[in-house]
């Protein structure tokens, strides 16, 4: 039987749950791909470190033993960051390796670089683990998805955000205490600026997005709103209409051009998407001739991420076995085929609105609020307004469909206004297409 060397580029928990997999289930993995699939070298910082049951023997400092040792066939690229881990997969290009990563943001970064190499070289790279950890949505796009066109993502790809979204729906948590509680749990970073501020998500969907349209994406192109500013009263006020929050990324081809974007969204609680709590992660395609498909597990944690590595592994495996590397493109596209959409303005968007003022309480408020917002063509589908206590009081208008530079200019006018003590709240209402 073939045998198949594996050399990872950090263990950690993702790195761990990969090598006792491989380990473990040696005999599945040999019945699936037709060869025997080991483990040969293993890149950390601390070789010292106690790590299970690893042999200490296999643990090197440096990446470069891992990716230039001879019984190294794939490398599998866990260290994350952006940098050291473009150094160690285009070297590891450089000499014939194919490539397994978990690495969002290198593939958000740096993509179109890679997969030229990588058709350059005539190797595999495999990314299912960078999207939404267990759920298979990359192969799906890439493969499963061959004479339709997918029309929209739409999916909640964060697994700390939402579990912090979910923790202020159900408990009425703030923010701030919300997220302690995911740090504790070990669902946030100590810095969790990126998940936070929907940066993470953008980085996922840059990649779906390049699978999806076929086009190349680049990050800045995404919109991208985060979850830091909204209260327990944005909560209270979603539960009243039916609805509750969800951070979202979204792509869709929108007549030729690509509206992609990365923001809270109020979401009616008859959709499939509104049950989607805590850290899992679920992404909606819509597909010309397959209608909505709704793929949904857990989007983070160690066997989670390491089941969709150890499946990019078997897939290469298969391939270099049977001498068929290279037969699908790492976009799912030929190279010529691919072409870049013109992006649709945000100023163009059409939505409706979930808008929460900060008002003194005081007759003729609404009204001239209702004013401004007709006089910029948006009408009012409903209205809370809470008052009689003294001080500032919200006052909540969910809009019908307007398009969101008219939004804009409304709020800032009313922003301005005397009656007005703070900042208007926006999120839009994503009732699906």
């Amino acid at each position: 039987m073939k045998k198949i060397g594996i050399g990872l580029l950090g263990c950690g928990v993702v790195g761990e749950a990969v090598y006792r997999a491989l380990t473990e289930n040696a005999d599945i993995v040999s019945a699936k791909c037709g060869a025997s699939v080991k483990v040969i070298k293993i890149a950390v910082r601390n070789p010292s470190k106690k790590r299970g049951k690893i042999p200490a023997h296999l643990f090197t400092r440096k990446w470069r033993e891992v990716v230039s040792s001879p019984e190294v066939d794939i490398v599998v690229e866990l260290i994350g960051g952006e940098d050291e881990a473009y150094a160690a997969i285009t070297e590891a290009i450089k000499l014939k390796k194919h490539i397994v990563t978990a690495n969002k943001l290198l593939l958000a970064k740096k993509g179109e670089e890679l997969f030229k190499l990588i058709r350059k070289a005539g190797v595999n790279i495999g990314f299912e683990a960078s999207v939404a950890g267990a759920v298979p949505v990359i192969r799906t796009i890439r493969e499963a998805v061959a004479s339709g066109r997918i029309i929209s993502i739409f999916g909640i790809i964060n697994g700390t955000s939402n579990y912090i979204l979910t923790d202020m729906m159900e408990n009425g948590s703030s923010f701030s205490d919300a997220l302690g509680e995911a740090q504790r749990l070990g669902y946030a970073e100590s810095d969790p600026t990126f998940d936070i501020a929907g940066i993470d998500a953008a980085h996922k969907l840059a990649v779906l997005a390049n699978l999806a349209f076929g086009t190349p994406v680049k990050l800045k192109d995404i919109y991208i709103e985060g979850i830091a500013l909204l209260s327990p009263d944005d909560f209270l006020f979603a539960r009243q209409f039916g609805r509750v929050i969800k951070l979202l990324a979204m792509a869709r081809n929108d007549g030729g051009k690509l509206d992609i974007r990365v923001h809270p969204a109020m979401v009616s609680v008859n959709r499939p998407i509104s049950r989607v709590d805590g850290v899992t992660n679920a992404v909606e395609l819509e597909i010309t001739d397959a209608g909505r498909l709704m793929l949904i597990g857990p989007g983070a944690g160690g066997e989670a991420t390491a089941s969709a590595v150890i499946a990019d592994i078997v897939d290469t495996a298969r391939d270099i076995v049977r001498g068929s590397v290279g037969r699908i493109s790492p976009t799912g596209f030929l190279p010529d085929t691919r072409k870049p959409l013109p992006l649709k303005s945000t100023d163009s968007i059409k939505s409706g609105y979930y808008l929460r003022f900060t008002v003194d309480d005081k007759p003729g408020v609404l009204a001239k609020i209702a004013g401004i917002l007709g006089a910029n063509g948006i009408s009012i589908d409903s209205v809370i307004q809470k008052g009689r206590s003294g001080g500032p009081v919200p006052l909540v208008v969910l809009t019908h469909e307007a398009v969101e530079k008219s939004v804009r200019t409304a709020i800032k006018k009313i922003d301005s206004l005397s009656s007005t003590r703070a900042k208007t709240i926006l999120i839009r209402l994503e009732d699906g297409r």
